[in-house]
């Protein structure tokens, strides 16, 4: 049914064209090739992405009045909280926002204030439709780039006299054409690429300036940069460089003089309300202690209560212009080792209906982790260490050794998620990667769990080796 009504509802933004076309469930196959388990997380964030996509379909009427549903990740470090973000933002290709809560301090502190994350969140919406609107014109910019380069390399010939005396082949003007057409072959073949042109370039000037006090350019909204290019007349400087490099200068140059930047921020404007997520990663490092300590503490609550106001929805000053947050989708992330979400305060807690608790790995899981997926870190190993020629053979009594060892380091010491693959599979291919290329091995090194236990053994017995090594 989903299917059927996307094809007929082509979505208004072409930005969100991605979204619509891939259902909750092919969100959901598409995370599965980068992170194990975790069902319940990518089914939330899946629907919340495709919700996106519906509430856009539907009737300005009703259109305002559904908000999105923000939703909070519960789970230990290293389980898939942040590449769930990450792969989330490349399949919405939607404005996407990761920031750390801790970075924002309560109003009249030293640090960022959260209405920054929006003003970031509208650049980055700002850079995505200008680059789409640079890709459109690029076939435009190329072709006015190269009538650029030959009127360097051969000026064109004034025009005079009556209508068609140019045809005469023995005009001036007629002969300089023809030499422009050959010259122009000879551009598009590379036969010109290494021969160098001096030509004018913008020069960018750097504007600087000191601000007193906590706030920067970009937290105040302004952009002092465009400000003071617009009094200024622009700048050119001579620049001498290969044809190529020069055919590249004079690309992005025209390109810029063709997009309609004005239209471009209208867009990004209107994108990053209704399309933008924000995924607010440790937030449970702003609960604070309930008044039981003093310092670092102080300002906790008071970034939590800064934080009510964009995730509810309000109106954030950029220098693209206002913006209002009523739409974005806020996803939430934190370990809460210490605090619980219960203890972030009440109206927050209202912000995020959504919860979702994901699961420690488990030995299996591991296993998956380092062979089923699509980056798995033994293919990334084993590229590294083709560059040299060298192929490393993994068994799977081997790499079921070292998702039991990574398991058991976990039990015993932190539980850090998958990130403990990271560091025991350094551990164990030291010194195949210091050896090579000077001591270069059989061009086949057999990892088996012998040769696993007779590397870890030691370091995983002994629990307070364990912890600095591993």
């Amino acid at each position: 049914m989903i299917k059927s009504m996307s094809k007929k509802s082509p979505s208004k933004t072409k930005g969100n064209n991605l979204n619509h076309e891939l259902t909750p469930s092919q969100i959901v196959e598409s995370l599965n090739k980068y992170i194990i388990g975790q069902n319940e997380a990518k089914r939330a964030v899946a629907i919340a992405l495709r919700n996106r996509w519906r509430r856009q379909q539907i009737k300005d009427t009703m259109r305002e009045e559904i908000l999105p549903n923000n939703i909070i990740l519960i789970g230990p470090t290293g389980v898939g909280k942040t590449e769930i973000a990450r792969r989330l933002a490349k399949l919405s290709n939607a404005p996407f926002l990761k920031i750390e809560a801790s970075k924002f301090t309560e109003v009249g502190y030293v640090g960022r204030d959260v209405e920054s994350m929006i003003r970031d969140l509208t650049d980055i919406s700002v850079n995505m439709v200008k680059s789409e609107k640079t890709g459109e014109v690029q076939a435009k910019a190329e072709q006015l780039a190269e009538e650029r380069i030959l009127d360097i390399l051969i000026p064109p010939v004034k025009k005079v006299g009556p209508s068609g005396a140019d045809a005469d082949p023995n005009s001036e003007a007629y002969q300089n054409q023809k030499t422009r057409e050959w010259m122009r072959e000879k551009l598009k073949k590379g036969e010109m690429d290494d021969k160098m042109i001096e030509f004018d370039a913008a020069a960018q000037t750097a504007i600087g300036m000191q601000v007193l006090g906590p706030f920067g350019m970009d937290d105040m909204g302004i952009n002092i940069q465009e400000i003071m290019g617009n009094i200024m007349p622009k700048k050119k400087k001579k620049r001498k460089t290969p044809i190529k490099e020069a055919r590249v200068v004079m690309t992005q140059e025209e390109a810029q003089k063709l997009i309609d930047m004005e239209a471009v921020q209208k867009e990004a404007i209107q994108r990053a309300e209704n399309s933008g997520i924000v995924f607010l990663d440790e937030i449970d490092k702003i609960v604070g202690s309930g008044g039981k300590a003093q310092g670092p503490d102080v300002s906790r609550e008071g970034v939590q209560r800064d934080l009510l106001p964009i995730v509810e929805g309000s109106n954030v000053n950029t220098k693209y212009g206002v913006v209002k947050t009523d739409h974005v989708l806020f996803i939430a992330s934190g370990a809460f080792h210490i605090s619980k979400p219960s203890d972030l305060i009440p109206e927050l807690q209202g912000r995020f209906p959504i919860r979702v608790e994901l699961k420690s790995l488990t030995e299996d899981d591991f296993i998956k982790i380092l062979t089923t997926t699509e980056n798995a870190l033994l293919k990334q190993y084993n590229a590294l260490l083709e560059t040299e020629g060298v192929q490393l053979d993994f068994t799977d009594d081997g790499i079921r050794e070292i998702a039991k060892i990574a398991t058991e380091v976990n039990e015993q010491v932190e539980n850090i998620g998958a990130r403990r693959l990271h560091t025991i599979l350094t551990t164990l291919l030291e010194d195949i990667l210091f050896d090579v290329p000077d001591k270069l091995p059989s061009e086949t090194v057999k990892i088996t769990s012998e040769f696993v236990k007779g590397k870890l053994d030691s370091i995983v017995k002994n629990r307070d080796l364990s912890k600095f090594i591993l």
